[in-house]
């Protein structure tokens, strides 16, 4: 796909000139993209397929996309909450395209918003496709590009990439020093052998997130980027170990108000004791 252009709050996406899909087989795939309906998932309104015209109709995303809120300093911060809550719309977004389709769908690729290389697989467990490697680099799971073998473990792989995006504040090819750029999954692992999370999420949230949520969101973010696909979690898993990091940061975020309350009531107590100690 070549970058779209926006009609009427629409992006459109054209099939470059240097594409092998042929006609039945575009067509065949966008039927199938416009069955897919989650409210995580970025609708498809419809398709053109006139001549060497090939081209996808998107909903627009009027908010832009994940990077540009996580690297553009004139946006605001997302705080932690924020950043669990978009990855635990992701992984529900993933979790229906694997289980909830049919026929099931691998997504393959870190984009949530673009199903341009998107490919459906067998019903059966334990089957792969056997298909030419394509993705984002720096997302791409390693056992698919070596095997050309495609299953929705390597959807898994891609997302805890996202996800330590998402973590970290880092881009997925991320500088380790001056002359070394290594994939973020490498330099989460070093980073894991101080034992101090705090080095590992972004700093511009000033330490200001639930700890526990922390470690189990970085952990289930290596388990994910695991290199044998076997060992990585279902999409369904990482779902609902995020939600469980969500449910303890909004608990701290709840008995903040009942802290600062309590601490408030003590110092006007102290001030106004008419027999001070």
């Amino acid at each position: 796909m070549r970058s779209g252009s926006l009609l009427n709050n629409f992006a459109v996406k054209m099939l470059s000139e240097s594409s092998l899909q042929g006609d039945k087989e575009f067509q065949s795939e966008a039927y199938l993209l416009l069955s897919v309906h989650h409210r995580n998932l970025t609708s498809l309104i419809g398709y053109c397929n006139e001549g060497n015209q090939k081209g996808i109709i998107y909903e627009y995303m009027a908010n832009g996309n994940l990077e540009s809120h996580l690297f553009d300093t004139s946006s605001s911060v997302l705080n932690w909450e924020e950043r669990i809550q978009i990855g635990c719309d992701a992984a529900h977004g993933l979790e229906y395209l694997h289980h909830g389709c049919k026929p099931p769908i691998v997504h393959r690729d870190a984009k949530l918003a673009d199903f341009g290389l998107s490919k459906a697989f067998s019903t059966e467990v334990g089957t792969h496709i056997s298909t030419t490697v394509a993705g984002t680099p720096g997302y791409l799971d390693p056992e698919y590009y070596t095997s050309n073998r495609l299953t929705e473990k390597s959807d898994v792989y891609s997302f805890g990439i996202v996800l330590l995006v998402i973590i970290t504040g880092k881009p997925a090819i991320t500088k380790y020093d001056v002359e070394e750029n290594i994939n973020i999954s490498r330099w989460v692992n070093l980073k894991l052998a101080s034992g101090d999370i705090k080095n590992i999420i972004d700093l511009t949230l000033l330490g200001d997130f639930e700890i526990n949520s922390a470690w189990k969101a970085v952990e289930l973010a290596m388990a994910c980027v695991a290199h044998t696909s076997s060992r990585r979690p279902t999409m369904n898993e990482v779902a609902m170990e995020l939600s469980d990091c969500l449910v303890m940061e909004k608990s701290r975020k709840d008995t903040k108000p009942e802290i600062l309350t309590a601490l408030n009531s003590l110092n006007l107590e102290s001030a106004y004791d008419p027999n001070p100690r």
